[in-house]
């Protein structure tokens, strides 16, 4: 099938710029926590990469391929059940980007686009505005995944 091939060709291109990610134990982990319905942090960051690359080969968008899946792969990386009740995660949406960078910038060297990606992916529930092509990228691919795994 066509998309399965193009899905093979996108999960080699992330692995190609992201293997030590893919590789590291707690991103491992997020197959465990839940984003979306019955979809995991970890399965979804995939998605929001995947259809990140989709949308720049389908636009032909010149971007910095390494740092959009990066990015992408590290936008979610907060390490915790948000549904879970605990008072920590009630601002979730406003707050889990930050502590998706803190916690990626202890692992991961990261560069300023991929930092600029993490910290405002939520826009606009966070007010902080991307400055590069692929934090809008990043932006507007995790509300397309979002919607697409909730109405699923």
């Amino acid at each position: 099938m066509f998309w399965e091939s193009v899905k093979l060709n996108f999960d080699e291109i992330i692995n190609k710029y992201a293997s030590d990610i893919l590789n590291d134990l707690d991103f491992k982990k997020q197959t465990k926590y839940m984003q979306h319905k019955n979809v995991s942090v970890y399965s979804h960051v995939l998605n929001v990469a995947r259809y990140s690359l989709k949308m720049v080969n389908k636009f032909n968008i010149n971007i910095d391929t390494k740092s959009l899946i990066r990015g992408c792969l590290l936008h979610d990386y907060f390490l915790y059940d948000w549904h879970e009740n605990d008072p920590s995660h009630r601002l979730h949406g406003f707050t889990h980007a930050s502590r998706a960078l803190k916690n990626a910038n202890k692992v991961f060297d990261l560069n300023d686009i991929e930092k600029n990606m993490i910290y405002t992916h939520m826009f606009p529930l966070n007010l902080r505005l991307p400055k590069y092509k692929e934090s809008i990228i990043l932006c507007i691919s995790d509300k397309i995944c979002a919607i697409k795994e909730i109405i699923r």
